[in-house]
Parts: structure tokens; C-alpha cells; sequence
């Protein structure tokens, strides 16, 4: 088994477990976006969405820069390489279950 950071692999997917950061993270995937530019979707305030920004800065999913009175963020490069090591790791673990118990990827619901 890959050896990974408990506690970092812990803190990204109790941060991406909320939707609203999970479409914070997608918004950032396209390209640093303002504080202001990541709020247009939400129906909530900024304060509200510096709180999600700050979680996922914690994380260390997140890089930010002032500039003037605005604040940038960015996706942190290699920020996810622990989470994904550890989920290719099981995917040769679960790719033995496929087809047993009627469980199949192709098969339809």
C-alpha cells in the first residue's frame, strides 16, 4: 500500500466533502479567480465565501494573493498528488470486487 499523510489525506476530503468548495475547486481549475469572481454563483455573502476560501487554504488546496484591496486565488499545484495516490492504490483492490455480487461499471441502474 502507498504510504500517504493521514492527517492531509483527513483534511481533503473533510473539505471537499461540502459542495460549495467542490464547485469553488472546479471554478479554480479554469484559472486564478477573485474572491468577488468565485462568489457570482452562490447565493450567500462574501464573508461566507472567505470562510469557504480560508477552509480549503487550511487544507492546502488553495494559494492566495493580495493585490491592492483584492484577494486572488489558485489551485495549489500537487495540492491532490496525496489523495490520488491513495485512490490508485484502491482501485486495483476494487477492480477485483468488479462483477461480484452483480456489480458491474457498465451495468445499468
Amino acid at each position: 500500500m502507498v504510504k500517504y499523510n493521514a492527517d492531509n489525506l483527513n483534511d481533503v476530503f473533510s473539505v471537499l466533502s461540502d459542495p460549495t468548495r467542490r464547485s469553488i475547486i472546479e471554478q479554480l481549475s479554469k484559472g486564478e479567480r477573485s474572491v468577488q469572481e468565485l462568489a457570482e454563483p452562490f447565493d450567500m455573502s462574501l464573508p461566507a465565501i472567505s470562510k469557504h476560501l480560508k477552509v480549503l487554504e487550511n487544507a492546502g488546496l488553495v494559494t492566495k494573493r493580495k493585490e491592492g484591496r483584492y484577494r486572488y486565488y489558485a489551485i495549489k499545484p500537487d495540492s491532490m498528488e496525496n489523495a490520488c495516490e491513495w485512490m490508485d492504490a484502491l482501485k486495483e483492490v476494487w477492480s477485483r470486487f468488479e462483477g461480484m455480487f452483480g456489480c458491474s461499471k457498465n451495468k445499468k441502474q
